[in-house]
């Protein structure tokens, strides 16, 4: 198993996704003779997973099923341990666009934090590329590591635990891109300067607040990066819904439904509209923004190294 290679069949030692909705699944490392708890009931990991087919749909001990599926990183953004605060998908894929990562990138990260977008770019400038990434705590960088082992991308990341502001990033001039993700980015600019190649290298700097994106952008004047341009990225997620809407009282009932424009003897009105002119109501699809949507998270602030 690994996160940038699939395979069909579950083994001893795989990190699997147990999939019970789409709101609710969580990972789970393979051991022979280990069983997993779900509300279906009991995964038997001897009989239930190793050997079978990745997407396999697995029968509980209470009858109840799921579903075994192959790890990526879009997955393990949803269901790793937070170790601090994670970028999700929103943000990480106009993060790999802007930083124009391909197979063979050289990357350079601080901080790795939770290893959500650290997996994202190992995948991208897998197979010949590599991502050299700094995380200041000591243990949150070796379980980083051990994780980074666990899923079989080790051969694509270097851990270094340092900071990332007074010791650099520990390469020189080799960097297709550089991504900040600290507290204070503005410290560290001069390091990403000299880990990029020598010309044409891209930055990309992560800050929740406007303060820091503010001093950041100063920083990377100063260092003669250019283009320099932040971006903040919404999601919003709409629900397809039947809506129920009253037909508006014009005065004289509409006696011929012509001159609304709409053919009931038309099948594909038929399907679309559904009228009723006892009750005055008329009912049609629509999408419909969810109450409560996720606000800001972040500041993407990019630049070129001229």
């Amino acid at each position: 198993m690994s996160f940038v290679e699939y395979g069909d069949t579950i083994k001893d030692g795989d990190t699997a996704i147990v999939f019970l909705g789409h709101e609710s699944m969580f990972p789970v490392k393979v051991q022979h003779g280990t069983v997993t708890q779900t509300k279906y009931g009991v995964i038997r990991h001897s009989t239930d997973l190793i050997g079978k087919k990745y997407g396999s749909k697995v029968t509980c001990s209470k009858g109840g099923w799921v579903f075994i599926l192959h790890p990526t990183p879009e997955l393990w953004t949803m269901n790793l341990p937070h170790r601090t605060q994670i970028l999700y998908s929103t943000d990480i894929s106009i993060i790999t666009m802007m930083l124009e990562l391909k197979p063979g990138s050289i990357v350079c990260e601080s901080g790795t934090g939770s290893g959500s977008l650290s997996h994202a770019l190992i995948r991208t400038v897998a197979p010949t590329g590599h991502l050299y990434t700094v995380e200041f705590h000591q243990q949150r960088a070796e379980k980083a590591r051990e994780e980074f082992q666990e899923h079989g991308v080790e051969h694509l990341v270097t851990v270094t635990n340092q900071d990332v502001c007074k010791n650099g990033f520990g390469v020189s001039n080799i960097a297709d891109a550089v991504f900040l993700d600290i507290p204070s980015p503005w410290e560290a600019i001069g390091h990403a300067k000299s880990a990029l190649k020598a010309e044409g290298g891209r930055i990309c700097s992560f800050s929740p607040c406007i303060e820091q994106v503010q001093r950041t952008c100063l920083a990377m004047e100063e260092y003669g990066f250019t283009e320099i341009n932040t971006l903040e990225i919404l999601l919003r997620v709409y629900n397809v819904r039947t809506i129920s809407l009253q037909i508006p009282d014009l005065g004289k009932a509409a006696e011929d439904n012509s001159s609304t424009g709409f053919d009931s003897s038309n099948p594909s009105n038929q399907g679309s509209l559904c009228i009723n002119l006892q009750q005055g109501t008329v009912q049609f699809k629509s999408g419909v923004p969810l109450r409560e949507m996720v606000g800001h998270t972040g500041y993407l602030t990019f630049a070129t190294k001229s």
